[in-house]
């Protein structure tokens, strides 16, 4: 007797966890996910200078299986900006352009649309001015400074590169310094839209040199 009442509880509860699995697995529910915007066919010629938002929030409902296949780190927001021209443009959301898992439904978006704004890109030649700090250690000084290439060719929005007349570099300590200090270093760009055009290492030579003696001065007497 006791067997079978076992055997009715431990249905019951198989079944029970049927269920409840089901209901779980089959219930829909709602989530929001951030998309990555990412441009597409952006014109050779053109800058970004402005954009109003970096992701697409969208609200999905589903059953919790769906939303277990919604991967946000791997989507993107495709914007196709071919054709674009200076000046600012509105983009539209679409949000058709996004596979969701069968059973999952995107309800809204945020925002409705993209605004950017384009500037005609630029590219200059500019001077590199090194910068050098510190004292070197007693008895030494600095001979003389050189950075390798003197120049650098820079490319961004054009108003951003139009401005520069000179770039600096980060800075190179020659604090205590008894020998010479040669650096690979980056530059300063000073913010905006703008970014070096080359691949070349720039390098900085800082000559440390020791003092030279004071002459020797022999007096005769007269």
């Amino acid at each position: 007797m006791g067997s079978f009442h076992f055997g009715y509880a431990l249905l019951a509860l198989i079944i029970s966890a049927v269920l409840w699995s089901f209901s779980h697995g089959s219930s829909k529910i709602e989530r929001g996910y951030d998309i990555p915007v990412v441009f597409h066919g952006v014109p050779e010629d053109l800058v970004i200078v402005e954009q109003s938002t970096a992701v697409v929030n969208i609200r999905v409902l589903g059953p919790r299986a769906a939303h277990r296949e919604i991967k946000p780190s791997t989507m993107e927001y495709p914007l196709n900006l071919e054709g674009a021209k200076p000046g600012p443009a509105v983009y539209e959301v679409d949000v058709t352009l996004l596979e969701m898992p069968p059973r999952a439904r995107i309800l809204s978006r945020s925002p409705n649309r993209i605004e950017l704004t384009f500037e005609v890109r630029s590219r200059k030649s500019v001077r590199i001015n090194p910068d050098v700090a510190g004292i070197p250690a007693a008895g030494f000084v600095m001979a003389g400074v050189e950075v390798n290439p003197p120049r650098v060719w820079l490319s961004g929005a054009r108003s951003d590169v139009l401005r520069l007349r000179e770039v600096m570099t980060e800075t190179v300590d020659v604090e205590g310094a008894i020998e010479s200090v040669e650096r690979e270093v980056r530059l300063s760009l000073g913010g905006g839209h703008v970014w070096v055009d080359q691949d070349d290492p720039i390098k900085v030579r800082v000559d440390i040199e020791p003092v030279a003696p004071n002459p020797v001065v022999n007096e005769e007497s007269g």
